[in-house]
Protein backbone atom coordinates (compact mmCIF):
# COMPACT_ATOMS: atom_id res chain seq x y z
CA UNK A 1 0.00 0.00 0.00
CA UNK A 2 2.91 2.42 1.07
CA UNK A 3 4.13 1.52 -2.46
CA UNK A 4 0.93 2.18 -4.57
CA UNK A 5 0.71 5.64 -2.37
CA UNK A 6 3.79 6.52 -3.26
CA UNK A 7 3.62 5.66 -6.81
CA UNK A 8 0.48 7.80 -6.95
CA UNK A 9 1.86 11.00 -4.94
CA UNK A 10 5.01 11.26 -7.83
CA UNK A 11 2.60 10.57 -10.95
CA UNK A 12 0.43 13.46 -9.46
CA UNK A 13 3.15 15.29 -8.63
CA UNK A 14 4.13 14.73 -12.65
CA UNK A 15 0.76 15.75 -13.67
CA UNK A 16 1.10 18.80 -11.40
CA UNK A 17 4.63 20.17 -13.00
CA UNK A 18 3.66 19.28 -16.41
CA UNK A 19 0.61 21.34 -16.26
CA UNK A 20 2.53 23.75 -14.64
CA UNK A 21 4.97 24.01 -17.80
CA UNK A 22 2.04 24.24 -20.10
CA UNK A 23 0.60 26.98 -18.39
CA UNK A 24 3.74 28.77 -18.52
CA UNK A 25 3.81 32.16 -20.26
CA UNK A 26 5.25 32.51 -23.69
CA UNK A 27 7.16 35.93 -23.20
CA UNK A 28 7.92 37.54 -26.72
CA UNK A 29 10.36 40.24 -26.62
CA UNK A 30 9.74 42.78 -29.67
CA UNK A 31 13.06 44.96 -30.10
CA UNK A 32 13.28 47.67 -32.29
CA UNK A 33 15.76 50.79 -33.31
CA UNK A 34 12.76 52.85 -34.11
CA UNK A 35 10.50 55.46 -32.79
CA UNK A 36 7.02 54.57 -31.48
CA UNK A 37 5.68 57.41 -33.61
CA UNK A 38 7.49 55.53 -36.62
CA UNK A 39 5.61 53.12 -38.93
CA UNK A 40 7.53 50.35 -37.57
CA UNK A 41 7.23 51.74 -33.85
CA UNK A 42 3.27 51.94 -34.46
CA UNK A 43 2.99 48.43 -35.62
CA UNK A 44 4.85 46.91 -32.76
CA UNK A 45 2.63 48.60 -29.99
CA UNK A 46 -0.55 47.15 -32.51
CA UNK A 47 0.72 43.62 -32.64
CA UNK A 48 1.56 44.10 -28.22
CA UNK A 49 -2.39 45.16 -28.04
CA UNK A 50 -3.82 42.40 -30.07
CA UNK A 51 -2.09 39.91 -28.69
CA UNK A 52 -2.96 40.75 -25.51
CA UNK A 53 -6.95 41.23 -26.39
CA UNK A 54 -7.02 38.05 -28.38
CA UNK A 55 -4.86 35.69 -26.34
CA UNK A 56 -4.61 37.69 -23.16
CA UNK A 57 -1.24 38.05 -20.78
CA UNK A 58 -1.53 34.73 -19.67
CA UNK A 59 -0.05 32.86 -22.47
CA UNK A 60 1.31 35.67 -24.33
CA UNK A 61 3.00 38.59 -23.64
CA UNK A 62 4.33 40.69 -25.52
CA UNK A 63 7.01 43.46 -24.51
CA UNK A 64 7.86 46.50 -27.17
CA UNK A 65 11.55 47.82 -26.88
CA UNK A 66 11.75 50.82 -29.12
CA UNK A 67 14.32 52.79 -29.95
CA UNK A 68 17.79 50.35 -29.64
CA UNK A 69 16.72 50.13 -25.62
CA UNK A 70 17.66 46.73 -25.90
CA UNK A 71 19.81 46.75 -28.94
CA UNK A 72 21.30 48.36 -31.62
CA UNK A 73 20.91 47.62 -35.30
CA UNK A 74 24.13 46.17 -35.25
CA UNK A 75 23.22 43.63 -33.08
CA UNK A 76 19.24 43.04 -33.50
CA UNK A 77 20.59 39.70 -35.61
CA UNK A 78 22.69 38.30 -33.07
CA UNK A 79 20.58 38.67 -30.66
CA UNK A 80 17.53 37.23 -31.85
CA UNK A 81 19.93 34.04 -32.87
CA UNK A 82 21.10 33.67 -29.59
CA UNK A 83 16.89 34.08 -28.00
CA UNK A 84 17.78 37.05 -26.38
CA UNK A 85 14.61 38.53 -28.35
CA UNK A 86 11.73 36.89 -29.89
CA UNK A 87 10.84 38.95 -32.68
CA UNK A 88 12.72 41.84 -34.21
CA UNK A 89 12.06 43.64 -38.03
CA UNK A 90 15.16 44.85 -39.38
CA UNK A 91 15.51 47.05 -42.30
CA UNK A 92 15.73 45.14 -45.36
CA UNK A 93 19.41 46.58 -45.29
CA UNK A 94 20.42 44.01 -43.05
CA UNK A 95 20.00 40.56 -44.64
CA UNK A 96 22.54 40.38 -47.03
CA UNK A 97 24.65 38.47 -44.86
CA UNK A 98 22.25 35.67 -44.94
CA UNK A 99 20.91 35.72 -48.88
CA UNK A 100 22.32 37.89 -51.32
CA UNK A 101 18.73 38.27 -53.49
CA UNK A 102 17.18 40.42 -50.38
CA UNK A 103 19.60 43.16 -52.02
CA UNK A 104 17.11 43.52 -54.80
CA UNK A 105 15.38 46.10 -52.10
CA UNK A 106 18.47 48.30 -52.25
CA UNK A 107 19.22 49.14 -55.60
CA UNK A 108 18.99 52.27 -56.36
CA UNK A 109 16.01 53.76 -58.66
CA UNK A 110 14.43 50.19 -58.64
CA UNK A 111 11.08 51.02 -57.92
CA UNK A 112 9.00 53.91 -58.57
CA UNK A 113 7.25 54.24 -55.64
CA UNK A 114 5.74 51.95 -52.07
CA UNK A 115 2.92 50.61 -53.92
CA UNK A 116 5.22 49.11 -56.50
CA UNK A 117 7.39 47.91 -53.56
CA UNK A 118 3.86 46.41 -52.06
CA UNK A 119 3.22 44.48 -55.48
CA UNK A 120 6.28 43.20 -55.50
CA UNK A 121 6.20 41.98 -51.82
CA UNK A 122 2.86 40.25 -52.35
CA UNK A 123 4.53 38.60 -55.62
CA UNK A 124 5.40 34.66 -55.97
CA UNK A 125 8.62 36.01 -55.63
CA UNK A 126 8.53 38.54 -52.71
CA UNK A 127 7.02 36.01 -50.69
CA UNK A 128 9.80 33.13 -51.55
CA UNK A 129 12.32 35.68 -49.92
CA UNK A 130 10.55 35.35 -46.59
CA UNK A 131 11.41 32.03 -45.88
CA UNK A 132 14.70 32.00 -47.67
CA UNK A 133 16.85 32.34 -44.69
CA UNK A 134 15.13 29.52 -42.57
CA UNK A 135 18.14 27.14 -42.67
CA UNK A 136 20.34 30.51 -41.11
CA UNK A 137 17.94 30.23 -38.39
CA UNK A 138 15.83 33.31 -39.32
CA UNK A 139 12.18 33.22 -40.37
CA UNK A 140 10.48 36.19 -42.24
CA UNK A 141 6.33 36.29 -40.96
CA UNK A 142 5.80 39.40 -43.02
CA UNK A 143 7.04 42.81 -44.62
CA UNK A 144 6.27 45.99 -43.15
CA UNK A 145 6.80 49.54 -45.37
CA UNK A 146 8.66 52.63 -43.63
CA UNK A 147 8.57 54.79 -46.87
CA UNK A 148 10.61 55.83 -49.87
CA UNK A 149 13.98 57.77 -49.08
CA UNK A 150 15.31 60.83 -49.49
CA UNK A 151 18.66 62.53 -49.15
CA UNK A 152 19.68 65.00 -46.77
CA UNK A 153 23.12 67.28 -46.02
CA UNK A 154 24.30 70.63 -45.26
CA UNK A 155 24.39 71.55 -48.67
CA UNK A 156 22.20 71.66 -51.54
CA UNK A 157 21.79 68.52 -53.58
CA UNK A 158 20.57 68.91 -56.73
CA UNK A 159 23.14 67.20 -59.34
CA UNK A 160 24.51 63.95 -58.44
CA UNK A 161 28.11 65.97 -58.78
CA UNK A 162 26.76 67.80 -55.56
CA UNK A 163 27.41 64.42 -53.60
CA UNK A 164 31.12 64.21 -54.67
CA UNK A 165 33.19 64.20 -51.94
CA UNK A 166 30.60 64.42 -48.98
CA UNK A 167 30.00 61.77 -46.03
CA UNK A 168 26.95 59.91 -46.07
CA UNK A 169 25.87 57.42 -43.45
CA UNK A 170 24.49 54.13 -44.82
CA UNK A 171 22.86 50.92 -43.23
CA UNK A 172 24.99 48.35 -43.10
CA UNK A 173 25.05 47.26 -47.22
CA UNK A 174 27.23 46.61 -49.52
CA UNK A 175 24.58 47.91 -52.43
CA UNK A 176 24.31 51.30 -50.72
CA UNK A 177 28.16 51.80 -50.79
CA UNK A 178 28.22 51.31 -53.99
CA UNK A 179 25.47 53.66 -54.69
CA UNK A 180 27.50 56.42 -52.90
CA UNK A 181 30.33 55.37 -54.63
CA UNK A 182 28.91 55.80 -57.94
CA UNK A 183 28.05 59.41 -56.83
CA UNK A 184 31.73 59.70 -55.34
CA UNK A 185 30.86 60.13 -51.86
CA UNK A 186 32.30 58.56 -48.83
CA UNK A 187 29.75 56.53 -47.37
CA UNK A 188 30.03 55.45 -43.91
CA UNK A 189 28.44 52.80 -42.34
CA UNK A 190 26.90 53.05 -39.09
CA UNK A 191 24.38 52.36 -36.36
CA UNK A 192 21.32 54.60 -36.62
CA UNK A 193 21.44 55.19 -32.80
CA UNK A 194 24.51 57.42 -33.50
CA UNK A 195 23.36 59.05 -36.78
CA UNK A 196 22.29 62.37 -35.05
CA UNK A 197 25.24 63.05 -32.88
CA UNK A 198 27.30 62.40 -35.51
CA UNK A 199 25.34 64.79 -37.87
CA UNK A 200 25.28 67.23 -35.26
CA UNK A 201 29.17 67.10 -34.78
CA UNK A 202 29.79 66.73 -38.85
CA UNK A 203 31.07 63.37 -38.53
CA UNK A 204 29.17 62.83 -41.49
CA UNK A 205 27.90 65.41 -44.21
CA UNK A 206 24.22 63.87 -45.01
CA UNK A 207 22.02 60.95 -44.87
CA UNK A 208 19.61 59.09 -46.83
CA UNK A 209 16.15 58.09 -45.06
CA UNK A 210 12.60 58.48 -44.80
CA UNK A 211 10.44 61.35 -44.03
CA UNK A 212 9.28 59.73 -40.47
CA UNK A 213 12.56 58.61 -39.37
CA UNK A 214 13.86 61.67 -40.17
CA UNK A 215 10.91 63.87 -38.20
CA UNK A 216 11.14 61.27 -35.32
CA UNK A 217 15.02 61.59 -34.96
CA UNK A 218 15.22 65.38 -35.52
CA UNK A 219 17.87 65.22 -38.42
CA UNK A 220 16.05 67.88 -39.55
CA UNK A 221 17.41 69.95 -36.77
CA UNK A 222 20.82 69.24 -37.57
CA UNK A 223 20.55 69.17 -41.90
CA UNK A 224 19.92 72.24 -44.11
CA UNK A 225 18.60 70.60 -47.20
CA UNK A 226 16.52 67.56 -47.92
CA UNK A 227 16.68 66.45 -51.59
CA UNK A 228 13.25 64.80 -52.40
CA UNK A 229 14.50 62.05 -54.03
CA UNK A 230 12.52 58.54 -53.79
CA UNK A 231 15.34 56.93 -54.62
CA UNK A 232 14.94 53.84 -52.55
CA UNK A 233 12.84 52.27 -50.20
CA UNK A 234 13.15 51.42 -46.21
CA UNK A 235 11.15 48.49 -45.54
CA UNK A 236 11.39 45.89 -42.88
CA UNK A 237 10.81 42.39 -42.37
CA UNK A 238 9.47 40.97 -39.34
CA UNK A 239 11.75 38.31 -38.43
CA UNK A 240 11.64 35.36 -35.64
CA UNK A 241 14.19 32.76 -35.01
CA UNK A 242 13.29 29.54 -36.79
CA UNK A 243 13.39 27.09 -33.77
CA UNK A 244 11.43 29.31 -31.43
CA UNK A 245 8.37 30.23 -34.04
CA UNK A 246 8.23 26.35 -35.64
CA UNK A 247 8.19 25.22 -31.72
CA UNK A 248 5.12 27.05 -30.90
CA UNK A 249 2.02 25.21 -30.07
CA UNK A 250 0.40 24.41 -33.64
CA UNK A 251 -3.07 26.75 -32.50
CA UNK A 252 -0.90 29.66 -31.22
CA UNK A 253 1.21 30.10 -34.28
CA UNK A 254 -1.53 30.15 -36.32
CA UNK A 255 -3.25 32.86 -34.22
CA UNK A 256 0.14 35.10 -33.63
CA UNK A 257 0.14 34.39 -37.66
CA UNK A 258 -2.96 35.81 -37.98
CA UNK A 259 -2.46 38.72 -35.87
CA UNK A 260 0.42 39.38 -37.87
CA UNK A 261 -1.05 39.65 -40.79
CA UNK A 262 -3.66 41.96 -39.42
CA UNK A 263 -1.12 44.89 -37.82
CA UNK A 264 1.00 44.32 -41.29
CA UNK A 265 -2.29 45.61 -43.68
CA UNK A 266 -2.40 48.23 -41.55
CA UNK A 267 1.34 49.33 -40.56
CA UNK A 268 1.37 49.70 -44.94
CA UNK A 269 -1.09 51.62 -45.01
CA UNK A 270 -0.14 54.16 -42.07
CA UNK A 271 3.50 53.94 -43.66
CA UNK A 272 2.25 56.52 -46.27
CA UNK A 273 0.20 58.57 -44.20
CA UNK A 274 2.89 59.12 -41.68
CA UNK A 275 5.60 60.40 -43.79
CA UNK A 276 3.32 63.24 -45.42
CA UNK A 277 2.74 64.18 -42.04
CA UNK A 278 5.99 63.98 -40.97
CA UNK A 279 7.30 65.97 -44.45
CA UNK A 280 4.47 68.96 -43.57
CA UNK A 281 5.87 69.10 -40.49
CA UNK A 282 9.74 69.02 -41.59
CA UNK A 283 8.74 71.89 -44.09
CA UNK A 284 6.81 73.95 -41.29
CA UNK A 285 9.34 73.88 -38.98
CA UNK A 286 11.75 76.12 -41.33
CA UNK A 287 14.88 74.23 -40.22
CA UNK A 288 15.12 72.89 -43.50
CA UNK A 289 14.53 73.66 -47.22
CA UNK A 290 12.99 70.76 -49.31
CA UNK A 291 14.68 70.53 -52.91
CA UNK A 292 11.68 69.10 -55.49
CA UNK A 293 13.73 67.75 -58.34
CA UNK A 294 12.62 68.35 -61.61
CA UNK A 295 12.38 65.23 -63.79
CA UNK A 296 15.57 65.86 -65.72
CA UNK A 297 17.49 65.84 -62.34
CA UNK A 298 15.92 62.66 -61.31
CA UNK A 299 17.03 60.96 -64.98
CA UNK A 300 20.67 62.02 -64.19
CA UNK A 301 20.49 61.07 -60.35
CA UNK A 302 18.91 57.44 -61.66
CA UNK A 303 21.67 57.65 -64.60
CA UNK A 304 24.65 58.50 -62.54
CA UNK A 305 23.76 55.35 -60.08
CA UNK A 306 23.14 52.88 -62.71
CA UNK A 307 26.09 51.17 -62.48
CA UNK A 308 25.26 49.75 -59.02
CA UNK A 309 22.28 47.28 -60.79
CA UNK A 310 25.03 45.77 -63.25
CA UNK A 311 27.71 45.17 -59.70
CA UNK A 312 25.11 43.33 -58.12
CA UNK A 313 23.13 41.46 -60.83
CA UNK A 314 25.30 38.24 -60.79
CA UNK A 315 24.58 38.00 -56.50
CA UNK A 316 20.89 38.88 -56.74
CA UNK A 317 19.77 37.23 -59.81
CA UNK A 318 18.76 39.02 -63.04
CA UNK A 319 15.31 37.10 -62.91
CA UNK A 320 14.75 38.87 -59.44
CA UNK A 321 15.29 42.00 -60.60
CA UNK A 322 13.34 41.84 -63.75
CA UNK A 323 10.12 40.47 -61.37
CA UNK A 324 11.01 43.18 -59.09
CA UNK A 325 10.77 45.81 -62.35
CA UNK A 326 7.96 44.77 -63.59
CA UNK A 327 6.03 45.05 -60.24
CA UNK A 328 6.12 48.63 -61.34
CA UNK A 329 3.12 48.73 -63.90
CA UNK A 330 0.25 47.93 -61.74
CA UNK A 331 -2.15 44.75 -63.24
Amino acid sequence: MRFVATATAIALAGMLCSGAAFAKTITIKFSHVVADGTPKGQGALMFQKLVKERIGDDKVKVEVYPNSQLFGDAKEMEALALGDVQLIAPSLSKFDKYTKQVQVFDLPFLFDDINAVDRFQASPEGKKLLTSMEKKGFIGLGYWHNGMKQISANNPLRKPEDAAGKKFRIQASDVLLEQFKALNANPQKMAFAEVYQALQTGAIDGQENTWSNIYSQKFFEVQKYITESNHGAIDYMVVANTDFWTELPKDLRAQLETILSEVTVQVNKMAEELNQRDRQRIAESGNTEIIKLTKEEVDAWRKAMSPVWATFEKDIGADLIKAASAANTSK
